[in-house]
Order: C-alpha cells, then structure tokens, then sequence
C-alpha cells in the first residue's frame, strides 16, 4: 500500500525524491524516508509521522547525491516508527531497499539469516529483503544477479526500489503484485508507485508487468523478466492534465474530486453513446469490448469487489436486474476466493476496482479465469494489473483520484455499470429501442443535475454543523437506495470517524431500532415514490424515539411534512439512475463532518488508497 519513488540522473535526488513522494501521501503516511547515494556512501534519513517532518530533517542535515530511493509508509509488519520506515540497508549500509507490499515467508528467511550472523534492526519483512540482497551480491559480486536470485526467494506480493554504493549509476527495480511504474525523461530516469509522482517530470511510462525488472540508467532503462531475460517493452504516453494532480485552489483533493464528478461523469458517459443523424441516443457501445452473444446468452452476472468498489456493484445488482433481467450475485472479493464459489461457463464475471491493483479483487479474477469464465474489469487506472488481466477492460474516465475516501471513482463506476446493463438490456431483448433511448437520455442528464446538487452544497455544510457531534448516524433506504445508504455510511466513518451504519429501511424494527436514542442521526435517502410512504413510517419512528431526522428525496410534494426534521432536496431524475446523485449529498456530508472535527479528509487514520496486500 506504500509509496515507492526513485530517481537516477544530474539533479539533486533528495529533493525530486520529496517532491515525488508529496504526490503519493495518500498511498501512505505513517512514516517517510529516503535514501541517497552520494559517490561513497548511502545516506539514509527517515521520520515517523506525516511526510512534513522528513522534509524538515532533510532540510537540516544535508544529503547530496544523483541517485536515489524513497518511501512513504503504510505500516503492515512493524509499529510505525523511525526504525521501521523505509528505506531498509543491509548491515553495512551499502545497500538500500524500499518495498511495497508483503514478503509472506519473511519469518523463515529472517531466521535462515540470522543463523548466518545477520542481526536485524527493525520489525518489518522488508529489511529481509535488504540483508537477502546483500548475502547474494556477497557470492555473485553483481548487483543484478544478487537481485534476481533474492526475487527467486521471496513469496508474497512487492514493488521494490534498491540501490548499491558500488554502482552509482544505476537504479533496479522490480514488481510482483504491486504496482510499479518507470518514468522516462531526458537525461534521467524514475520510478513511481503511481503516475501522478511522474506528471512533474515525464509523460512517458513503462508499466511493469507481473515479474518483471528494470535497471535504470541516466540515458536508459533495460528491462528483464525473472529469468534475467532482456525483454522490449512499449512506452506508454499518459495523457492526464498536471493539474489533474493538484488541489487547484480546492482545500482538500476530497472537496475537489466531489466537484469534479459532472466532467468525470460526462468523460465516462459521453463516447460509449452512439447517436442518429438527429442526435438522439440509440445504443451504448464500448470499443474496448468485443460484439459478441456474451450477454444474450449469459445466465448470471457475478461482480467482486471491496469497499466503495462493492458497493457500486450493490447498485449494479439492482439495474442488471431491472434493466436486463439478468440474475447478479455481489461478492466481496476478501470472502469470494475463499468459499469454494459455484461458477459456470455462460455466467460473466465483473470486477471492479479504482486502482486495478486491489489484491483480494485480483485474486478473485484470477479464479474466475481459471474456470474459464469471461471477465469484465472496471478500473480507473490503463495499465494497472486487473485491465492487463482481463478479457476485457472498460475505464472510468475519472482522472487521477488522490483522495483516499473514493468519491469521483465510485459515480464513474456506477456510470460503467448502468450503461453495461443498458448495453446487456438492449442485447437480450428486455428493453425496447424506445426504452433504451429514453433512459440514455436521462443519463445525459446526470452531470448537469450533479453540478445543480454542488450548487447547494452549502445547506449541507450548514446541516452539517448541527449534526457533527451525533454518536450514531445510520443511512436507511430501499432498493437502489438501500445500496446508495452503504456506500453513505462507509464515506462517512472513513473520514469523520463518526460511528455510521447502514440499513434496509424495512429492517429497523427487527433489530437496529434498539439502538436509537437521541444521539443518534437517521439519514433516510428516498428516490422511490411508491415508497415514500414506507420510508416516511420509519421517520416517524425513529423521530419519536429521539433521533434527528434527514431525507435525501427528489419528492417535489408533501411526503415527508412534518415527519422529518431536515430535508435536501435532489433534482427529478428516475429511481434507476438515482443513485447517481443520492450519493453526492452524503460525500458532501462526510466531508464536512470531517472538516468541522479538526481532521483532514484526505488522509484518513489507519487507511490507505489502494489496498494491495490481503
């Protein structure tokens, strides 16, 4: 989950290396560190806590030197202190290692060195890795053979940066499971977690593929497989806005992805349309996927995913449902690997993920192919693992997401998933041409209603500061409400560590209404006319029993008069798109409960953008 960064050319490393990790705080923070060779040794300076007090270390002791490694760290072996952040040195301090993911049998190989005297310093499976490298260059004299043999050691999942004292002209780096992208410049080369620590430098990338080395030289890069085979490898042109990396004037990247849904959405939306002569929409087509019988002919659609990436699939179990009549199972993918799933040839398998790397959602799809399923990935990252893997990949046109709390990634996903059950309805023969044209047109209309909700995001705030110091918050609905309420509750303890839930509102009676006292908020989301009455029931018992009361409706009459104490009202859209703009005031909400606690939203405790290891 960490972040890797790396640079080998004519500048000072220390400060690209910073600047570079600046742009990966939301990969991890609970400690940074880099190093740096200075033509006779590697200097190492490390700090625990936020990204802030490395640079302030660095600033007083000097480090100078062309080629260099950093790190900011998401702890998994090790309590996050200056001793366990990266980077990690052998015994000498001659070689260097910063690593992203985990080393599953570092406690055999720990034991195996230290009964050949290696003495470790630090909790973490990554200096394993350090001291490995060492002990092979010890017997090879080559840094890239003692690299490769160590690969040929190690079970788990990695991205690694290592540098040595006797070449300080070169950089490697290899990956297994966790990402890793090489950055091409003039005259110098670097490598990355994840672009947007490149977008300063260079658009020009290698995305390393599963088992794959790079050596980086100030001129050029050379590239291996496992078997320390040189292989060819096509650049790749990112073609992101700088800007798409910074706050542009926004005060947090959370704030900002919000507001940039109506153009992510209009991205996503707007070339998968196809229009007649007089622009009216007819049909939705991805040119990533094959025309083939896959939908006509499916029995089942199964979709995995974790976190906001499920629930999205939560709300896709109701469209496929409605719009295609295609029966939909919703894995998450953690529980999907390990239960011995029922999978047959004709079912389609969708796995969504922001990053492309989510390691249980990897796994689950790898799974699935080996059964010979067809799998649909969804992702906002080309190049990442899972739109490398499978058969087919639709992107989410939504830019870089920086903020850890998926806002922008999880409408652009649900816009993915409805037009690929328009798409599947069209197919099948359960929606009309007529239909289908009705609904894209009202999908077109989604970017602009979301930009009007923005518009008012003020009552929010001002909701907000009522309700901030509630215990409890539960998000009730039904249907495709019920499935907008999960991921409402979800964004919600992400960032304001509020205790938030959420329910099927026909369930608070047999359980959860016990819970409700008066301090406890209840956030109703209701799109569904003919259940305004039901919904508007459950206000009124929980309001009786003391708890503050909000409906998120479009409802333009008296449904909810005088049963509830706040109501936000959303633009008139259908129930079967509404969860496209249900779940705007709710982010908003999250956001602001956030900010009104003191805390900051884009770096949420104990939380980590993409979540490559189990």
């Amino acid at each position: 989950m960490c972040g890797i960064v790396g640079y080998v050319g004519n500048k000072e490393a220390d400060q690209v290396l910073i600047n570079g990790l600046k742009k990966l705080e939301y990969r991890g923070y609970d400690s940074s560190g880099i190093a740096v060779l200075d033509g006779e040794n590697v200097l190492v300076r490390k700090a625990k806590g936020a990204l802030k007090f490395l640079e302030e270390l660095v600033a007083k002791e000097t480090v100078r030197g062309n080629l260099g490694i950093g790190h900011t760290r998401w702890a998994t072996h090790g309590e996050p202190n200056d001793i366990n952040a990266h980077p990690h040195t052998n015994v000498s301090g001659t070689i260097a290692v910063v690593h992203n993911g985990i080393i599953e049998n570092y406690a055999d190989l720990k034991e195996w060195l230290q009964s050949q005297g290696v003495v470790f310093r630090s909790q973490t499976d990554t200096e394993v890795v350090a001291h490995l490298v060492d002990y092979y260059y010890q017997i090879e004299k080559d840094i890239f053979k003692a690299l490769l043999r160590t690969l040929h050691r190690l079970e788990g999942s990695y991205a690694f940066g290592v540098i040595c004292k006797d070449y300080p002209d070169r950089l490697l780096c290899a990956r297994k499971e966790s990402p890793l992208v090489v950055g091409l410049g003039n005259g110098e080369n670097f490598i990355a977690s994840d672009v947007p620590a490149l977008l300063e430098h260079t658009r020009d990338v290698y995305y390393l593929d599963e088992k794959e080395i790079a050596v980086l030289y100030t001129d050029h890069v050379d590239i291996f497989n496992f078997e320390g085979t040189k292989i060819k490898k096509e650049p790749k042109h990112v073609e992101w806005d700088v800007d798409a990396a910074e706050k542009n004037g926004y005060p947090h990247f959370m704030l900002k992805e919000i507001h940039e849904q109506p153009k992510a959405l209009t991205d996503t939306m707007r070339p998968r349309i196809i229009k007649d002569g007089s622009g009216k929409p007819t049909d939705v087509f991805f040119e990533e996927m094959k025309s083939d019988n896959t939908w006509k002919n499916a029995k089942r659609v199964v979709i995995t995913a974790c976190g906001t990436a499920y629930h999205a699939g939560v709300v896709a179990k109701y469209a496929f449902e409605k719009l295609a009549r295609l029966n939909v199972d919703v894995d998450v993918a953690s529980e999907f690997r390990y239960r011995d799933p029922i999978l047959n040839k004709d079912d389609i398998f969708i796995v969504i993920s922001q990053s492309g790397e989510t390691a249980d959602t990897l796994m689950a799809m790898r799974l699935a192919k080996k059964q010979g399923l067809k799998v649909i990935a969804i992702t906002n990252v080309v190049g990442s693992t899972v739109s490398r893997e499978a058969d087919e990949v639709i992107y989410t046109w939504a830019g870089p997401e920086i903020a850890v709390a998926s806002t922008k990634a999880y409408t652009t996903q649900l816009m993915c998933l409805y037009l690929l059950a328009i798409k599947a309805g069209k197919e099948r023969g359960t929606l009309s041409d007529d239909k289908v044209t009705e609904i894209l047109t009202e999908l077109e209309t989604v970017p602009a209603k979301v930009s009007e909700i923005l518009e008012t995001k003020d009552v929010v705030q001002k909701f907000a500061s009522k309700q901030y110091n509630k215990d409890k918050i539960f998000y009730i609905g039904r249907q495709f409400d019920s499935a907008t309420s999960l991921e409402s509750a979800l964004k919600l303890k992400e960032v304001s560590y509020m205790h938030s839930e959420a329910f099927s509102a026909g369930e608070l009676k047999h359980g959860p209404i016990a819970l409700i006292d008066t301090k406890t908020l209840v956030v109703a989301i209701a799109s569904e006319p003919a259940l305004y009455d039901k919904i508007g029931s459950n206000i009124v018992e929980v309001r009786s029993r003391g708890a503050a009361t909000l409906v998120i409706t479009q409802d333009d009459g008296d449904a909810f008069a005088g049963k509830v104490d706040e109501t936000f009202k959303i633009p008139m859209i259908s129930n079967v798109l509404a969860s496209l703009t249900t779940v705007i005031p709710a982010q908003l909400f999250a956001y602001y409960c956030a900010i009104l606690k003191g805390f900051d939203p884009d770096k949420p405790r104990n939380l980590a953008k993409s979540v490559t290891v189990e």
